[in-house]
């Protein structure tokens, strides 16, 4: 059985503010937090990825750019291709790109989008600022290719280390709607954002979700991740769940991991976000 990993990344890590991963391990619809690391540099981020172990992961970071963009900049259109150029540029200069990019367009439609980012919720991944994700993509993807793990839908690799895009504010919404969890700001570290990580715990451990996982905690385990107000460990934790679902689907006979067979292989898809259908002019989306 496969080792289920969940990432909260920062493309910048400290000791303050480490890279931290989240292990565990699924029976049935059970899943059994086992352990969790903190990585302080980008290195030891890349080491820990490309030592042979059999895993699948589910990262905090986006994993494609929106086509749009690719299209509008001229840039490559093929994705193993668009992320070898984007690696080469500087910070400074994506700044630059997506700033003129954005500067271009009118008020209310600066950003472009990818196609899992409504289903999603997500931030588009050419955002720089409040959250830095372009920045996370710049940092973190290179250090999966250059590990050789394998992308479903967007790379082959390595087929016993498997990664793909997850996001756990689409797993906390579910439970939360618009409550607030976490913050890095200790002003705002709040009671209120305490009960609502006890909450979602509560639920994530009753399996009351749409992924029907139950996560299995130690005492010890769950007042940690209470206590920890920056929502870091939790943030690894509902990408483990989500790096779950995916390899369940997987034990099925899913070569895609849950991601839908019509994704974008340029832009991506952030895995358990649903697939928007189109009949007759309606916008639906595909059950999960």
């Amino acid at each position: 059985m496969a080792v289920l990993l969940g990432c909260d990344f920062s493309s910048s890590p400290t000791r303050r503010k480490p890279v931290v991963l989240a292990l565990g391990r699924r029976e049935g619809a059970r899943v059994q937090l086992t352990e969790l690391v903190r990585l302080e540099t980008l290195a030891a981020v890349g080491r820990w990825l490309a030592e042979p172990r059999v895993w699948v992961g589910g990262f905090d970071l986006p994993f494609g750019l929106p086509r749009e963009l690719l299209q509008t900049l001229g840039w490559p259109l093929q994705w193993h291709a668009s992320m070898q150029h984007y690696r080469t540029l500087t910070r400074p200069q994506i700044r630059e790109a997506f700033a003129a990019f954005c500067d271009a367009r009118p008020v209310g439609g600066k950003f472009a989008h990818r196609a899992t980012d409504g289903p999603a919720g997500s931030s588009p991944s050419m955002k720089w600022v409040n959250p830095p994700v372009a920045y996370m993509l710049h940092a973190g993807l290179p250090l999966l290719l250059d590990a050789g793990v394998h992308l479903p839908g967007l790379h082959a690799g390595d087929p016993t280390r498997v990664a793909l895009e997850a996001y756990p504010g689409l797993l906390a919404r579910e439970v939360l709607q618009r409550r607030s969890y976490k913050s890095d700001d200790v002003a705002k570290q709040t009671p209120e954002r305490l009960i609502a990580r006890k909450d979602l715990l509560t639920a994530l451990e009753l399996g009351q979700t749409r992924l029907a996982l139950r996560l299995k905690l130690t005492h010890a385990q769950r007042d940690a991740l209470v206590a920890d107000a920056s929502g870091d460990s939790l943030d690894a934790v509902l990408c483990m769940l989500q790096a779950g679902w995916a390899e369940q689907r997987h034990a099925e006979g899913d070569a895609l991991y849950g991601l839908p067979p019509g994704l974008d292989p340029l832009e991506g898809w952030i895995v358990t976000a649903p697939m928007p259908l189109v009949e007759a002019g309606v916008e639906k989306r595909a059950p999960q």
